[in-house]
């Protein structure tokens, strides 16, 4: 019995290990696992539908190119199936079920193939379906590419750009101007440009490496953290360096639309990309070991403002390898001569790109678009690099460093930019470096500089402190002070100063009046850039000449010194105001700001204007206002030049919100009034593609007391003959008062889309919009009743009223076309004393 016990305790195991061992066979003949990738480019393929034992439903579609599939039966054939490539049929007889490596070779289109490839025919389809072209884009647009960062928990990657700036089209005749006696040693640094082999002279080279940290789990997050800086050419470099960089976009090609210069052009792998170009499959070749369709693309009419270029499409994954897109001559976009771009992009798998290389050139002139014309060429390289993801790494590299271009832990030794280059500069590239270097020792270089600075800025700058200025604004008129002269100043050490000093004074050559302004600012903490300030000035104002008006001392007076008005403005005010403020940043691009103002408000013209008003039974003549403001702004994507305590804000589309609550104060610093004012703007430009640009801008607000005229709410008018976005210029000053409110302001810009087709006048490259402006709004009779003239204000409250009409802009000769003439039409309220029904409004516009 003992024996026995022993042999059962011995055979137990063994039987158990005997069933573990069989199952474990059986199961793994029930299991099979590995990943999928193409035969040729060797990388990872999603969404491969596997099938078993050839059943008519697929066991697992792959998501991430990797597969695992059980059942419950042996597993003796798998099949690999996915469109455009050829199907892949598995046995299991050799006994290998994990692990596995599926190569799947692609299926061409048959009848791409079969085309042959002999240059441009010039041939014309009879529809787009008959154009061997079409078919290609149409497997790109089956597979369109995202980029590829937006796949990961978190991403970081290098990125090294240069940018240089140009003199182009150099020749003999120029080299002999006077202005370049004793400069002449420059043209021996001279270059060609290279898609056009003009001679270009550089002035300026900018060198930057950044590395960018992103992360999209569990909200979008991205930081570009200055790594390097490397300068040379003007005094200012920042400003010239920030202002070089926005004139480039980061372009995505697979959108319909790309943003140059703020307007949108086509693009030609977007998916309505024939509607604007024609298509023309040239050739077969191989870009960087990959073999690619060559198809060349050009604009259906030359009129649109469109590309011309190469496309180079995988063969085997119609993934955009690399493109060229060239505008085409005399482009009808203002001071810009020449576009030309490249682009190289990888793709690790058949769904998504990475950013590999651009190339971009912008050649810019501002009177010629003759292709002989002296222009400025801008040129940047971008290159990609060190790509790394899902590292979990910390928070602390997505805080925003508020770093500005010109900061000193940026500038490195030349050993540093030996080593962190992705590629070596260029002979022509290090000899920008040598020659700024002896440029800068000759005075009359530094006078000429001098002299573009302040066209630039408005502002003479002496001893490296104080500005004088603006000559902008050294000359206005109104019919208060008739002739008004006004000369001003400011501290300006650099363009990142933490404190600023500036004033003004003026004179009325008719009320023989000085006035004056002067405001003081500093930051004390650039992280989150907050900012205190204070000002105080006395000067005649055009008030309710906006709906959102600025607290700002130093803010110019709309509508009070005005050159060509139509009608008479006698509604002005002498206003005394002293103000102080704290603003700050806590996040990027949205602002927190207080203002705490007092302000003393008479008629400037009383026998014209009133601004009477009762207060406890009592006619005053003078108003007396102590508020407070707290402001938020929002400009998400907002670009600024420097980052001391003023900076420039830089022409991109990005939204602005504000959000402004005013509390005034009755009796505290003799206040006259207690009230509460909420008040909102959203004003936007929005691209939509081919169709053109659009600017909307609406406001809202609401007053919650009665206050007299002097600071209760003005729709805004324009009684002058020049723009004055975002007002009525079909209202008088103060014809419309509303406590509560609403306007909308929107304008559409088809940049010569519609005129492209009226012969004779499209030879012009003038450019059409349309606008239509509302505003609805009521008066309480409260409101009504506190003012003295109580009788002459009233609001737009029976009806909507509206103005529209259309304009016509780019008007002007070869790149200069900065005029714009509006017609505007009043739509109601027309039984209105002297009104006026049509308009027509001048303006200069700077926009591209």
């Amino acid at each position: 019995m003992k024996k026995n016990r022993l042999s059962f305790s011995v055979i137990r195991p063994l039987k158990i290990l005997f069933f573990l061992l069989v199952g474990t066979l059986l199961f793994s003949q029930n299991k099979i696992s590995g990943t999928i990738v193409d035969a040729k480019t060797q990388k990872p393929i999603n969404g491969v539908e596997i099938f078993i034992n050839n059943r008519e439903s697929a066991e697992l579609t792959a998501k991430n190119s990797k597969f695992l599939v059980s059942a419950d039966s042996e597993i003796a054939t798998v099949t690999f199936i996915k469109k455009n490539y050829k199907t892949v049929v598995l046995t299991f007889s050799n006994g290998q079920y994990e692990n596995l490596v599926i190569k799947m070779q692609s299926e061409r289109v048959e009848h791409i193939q079969e085309v042959m490839i002999s240059g441009r025919s010039k041939k014309k389809y009879k529809n787009k379906k008959e154009n061997p072209a079409y078919a290609i884009m149409q497997e790109v647009w089956k597979r369109k590419r995202t980029n590829g960062l937006a796949n990961y928990d978190d991403y970081q990657f290098k990125e090294y750009e240069k940018i240089e700036i140009g003199l182009n089209n150099i020749d003999s005749t120029f080299k002999q101007k006077k202005i370049f006696n004793k400069l002449e040693f420059i043209f021996d640094y001279a270059d060609s440009a290279n898609f056009d082999k003009k001679l270009s002279l550089p002035v300026f080279f900018n060198e930057t490496i950044f590395q960018t940290y992103g992360r999209n789990k569990p909200d979008k997050q991205e930081n570009k953290i200055i790594v390097a800086n490397k300068f040379s050419g003007f005094n200012n470099n920042e400003r010239m360096a920030a202002s070089a960089k926005n004139q480039f976009r980061d372009i995505n090609l697979y959108d319909n639309t790309l943003n140059f210069f703020n307007i949108g052009f086509p693009s030609p792998v977007g998916t309505d990309g024939f509607s604007s170009y024609d298509y023309e499959l040239t050739d077969s070749l191989s870009v960087n070991g990959t073999d690619c369709f060559k198809i060349k693309y050009f604009p259906r009419r030359k009129e649109l403002i469109a590309f011309q270029g190469d496309l180079f499409i995988s063969r085997d994954t119609y993934n955009i390898v690399r493109a060229t897109l060239k505008s085409p001559n005399k482009l009808n976009v203002n001071f810009v001569n020449g576009i030309y771009m490249e682009i190289e992009y990888d793709s690790p798998n058949e769904t998504v790109f990475l950013p590999k290389k651009t190339y971009t050139e912008l050649e810019m002139s501002v009177f010629s678009k003759k292709k002989d014309s002296k222009s400025i060429l801008f040129k940047r390289t971008d290159q990609y690099s060190d790509y790394l993801f899902n590292q979990n790494f910390s928070d602390q590299l997505l805080k925003d460093r508020r770093q500005s271009l010109s900061d000193e832990d940026l500038v490195k030794s030349n050993e540093f930019w030996e080593q962190n280059r992705v590629e070596p500069l260029q002979e022509s590239e290090k000899n920008v470096y040598t020659m700024v270097e002896e440029l800068h020792k000759v005075p009359k270089f530094e006078r000429i500089v001098k002299i573009v600075e302040i066209v630039q800025s408005g502002y003479f700058n002496a001893w490296n402190a104080i500005d004088f200025g603006s000559i902008y604004a050294l000359y206005g008129y109104n019919e208060v002070e008739g002739d008004r002269v006004r000369v001003g100043a400011r501290t300006y050490f650099s363009p990142n100063d933490m404190w600023r000093i500036a004033g003004y004074t003026a004179y009325g050559f008719r009320d023989r009046k000085f006035k004056y302004g002067v405001e003081g600012k500093y930051m004390f903490n650039r992280e989150n850039r907050a900012t205190i300030g204070f000002g105080s000035k006395f000067d005649v104002m055009q008030l309710g000449a906006s709906l959102m008006y600025d607290e700002g001392i130093m803010t110019p007076s709309y509508g009070s010194s005005g050159i060509l008005t139509s009608g008479s403005n006698a509604s002005l005010s002498f206003v005394k105001q002293n103000n102080l403020f704290f603003s700050m940043e806590p996040i990027r691009n949205f602002t927190v700001r207080l203002d705490a103002s007092l302000q003393n408000i008479i008629s400037a013209n009383p026998e014209k204007f009133n601004l009477d008003f009762y207060k406890d039974n009592t006619l005053k003549s003078g108003l007396t206002d102590f508020h407070t403001t707290f402001s938020l702004v929002l400009q998400p994507g907002a670009k600024y030049v420097q980052y001391g305590v003023d900076r420039t804000t830089l022409r991109t589309l990005a939204p602005t919100f504000i959000l402004k609550y005013t509390h005034g104060f009755a009796n505290v610093l003799e206040g006259d009034f207690d009230y509460n004012k909420l008040q909102f703007l959203y004003a936007q430009k929005i691209l939509l593609g081919n169709l053109g640009k659009t600017n909307v801008n609406f406001e809202a607000g609401k007053n919650f007391d009665a206050v007299p005229l002097a600071i209760q709410t003005i729709i805004p008018g324009n009684q002058s003959y020049f723009l004055a976005f975002n007002t009525f210029s079909l209202l008088k000053y103060y014809e419309f008062v509303a406590d509560t409110y609403t306007t909308m302001n929107v304008e559409h810009h088809f940049n010569g889309k519609l005129i492209s087709y009226v012969p004779l006048i499209k030879k012009l490259k003038l450019r059409e919009l349309i606008f239509f402006r509302g505003a609805y709004g009521t008066l309480s009779d409260a409101a009504k009743n506190i003012n003295f003239d109580n009788k002459r204000y009233s609001a737009p409250d029976q009806q909507v009223y509206y103005e529209y009409g259309f304009g016509l802009e780019n008007i002007g000769l070869g790149n200069f076309k900065i005029l714009r003439v509006d017609f505007n039409w009043r739509g109601n309220y027309l039984d209105r004393p002297e009104v006026r029904k049509f308009a027509v409004k001048f303006g200069i516009q700077v926009v591209f």
